[in-house]
């Protein structure tokens, strides 16, 4: 895959570790689990929205932009992120958030204001329109804004994602695994369609599940697959993935985004108390849930190696203290 024909701005700390969960396989002997540490990708504590935004930003550096914009929810991990990279690059940062503002300000969104960032609510407007019409209004002016969609998930930022499988296919190598599935939270569909065009490219064997924390799988299996076949014309590939060939499961979103299942909150207890690892209530608590339902019914077999991919969140945990009951 030809990375080095995209700008890249290297802005996150890679590689990030693949651990194996030790004390977690005592509980499910015949599997062996590891957990990749987006999580710690190290800007503004980290995530795995860093390597969308090094593609990313450096496309805004090209376009000569002097004010990033994005949109998301008010525990926003990809917010958080822009707004901690686009300080460090000297840019103004406008963050667009659903819905009303909260009576205080908790997780993400506090990290967001500490970051300078101007924080501005939709209200009960699509974000993305709002975001649009801010930089409509700002070009008019003179200015050169770059907005970024939901989650970085364009084909440019999927490509991070490309990068991040070849990274933890060489890790598994030199420790001698050979890796069978990986399980990753799926939201705009970004850190999946990388992963999965970079399995498709590296190992066709390698199975990618997608496990929802908000759209239908039929939804997300077409965001998916167009965005890695974005990613793979970007990167030169004669590459077209097919949505009947991606793997999203929504059995596990429960009552809508952002909003913990039991499973979840059990998934987030037990990763602290065995791995020392937080997951997140929104994201990766979701998707550990999956893994471990999968574990318990026997959908993955004795002999398999399986990934997790910590795609980070843990600050959201603050604004959940009632759902955790600690």
């Amino acid at each position: 895959m030809q990375f080095a024909r995209l700008p890249r701005l290297r802005l996150a700390g890679l590689p990030t570790p693949l651990e194996e969960a030790t004390r977690l396989e005592r509980l499910f002997p015949g599997t062996r689990l590891f957990l990749k540490r987006d999580d710690l990708t190290h800007p503004a504590l980290g995530g795995n929205k860093a390597r969308k935004l090094e593609f990313l930003l450096a496309d805004a550096r090209r376009q000569g932009a002097d004010v990033v914009l994005t949109v998301g929810g008010p525990q926003s991990n990809h917010a958080r992120i822009t707004a901690a990279l686009s300080a460090r690059l000297g840019w103004e940062c406008i963050l667009v958030l659903e819905g009303a503002e909260p009576p205080e300000a908790q997780g993400n969104l506090l990290i967001d204001r500490l970051l300078g960032a101007d924080v501005r609510f939709a209200g009960a407007r699509p974000a993305q329109e709002v975001m649009e019409e801010i930089a409509a209004g700002l070009e008019a002016q003179g200015r050169r804004p770059y907005a970024i969609p939901v989650g970085g998930s364009t084909p440019l930022g999927a490509v991070g994602y490309c990068l991040a499988m070849e990274e933890m296919l060489a890790q598994a190598s030199d420790a001698g695994v050979v890796v069978h599935r990986v399980y990753v939270a799926t939201g705009s569909g970004g850190t999946q369609a990388g992963l999965v065009l970079g399995a498709r490219v590296l190992d066709p064997s390698l199975r990618v599940t997608g496990v929802s924390v908000s759209r239908s799988a039929e939804e997300s299996r077409s965001r998916v697959a167009e965005l890695a076949t974005g990613a793979a014309s970007l990167l030169g590939l004669p590459v077209r993935v097919e949505a009947a060939r991606v793997e999203v499961l929504d059995g596990y979103v429960g009552p809508g985004y952002g909003v913990p299942t039991p499973g979840c909150l059990e998934a987030i207890r037990l990763l602290a108390r065995e791995e020392g690892v937080l997951l997140d209530p929104v994201y990766t608590g979701k998707a550990m849930a999956c893994l471990l339902d999968h574990l318990r019914r026997g959908v993955i077999g004795e002999g398999e190696n399986v990934v997790f991919w910590h795609t980070g969140g843990a600050p959201a945990l603050f604004a959940y203290s009632q759902e955790l009951e600690v």
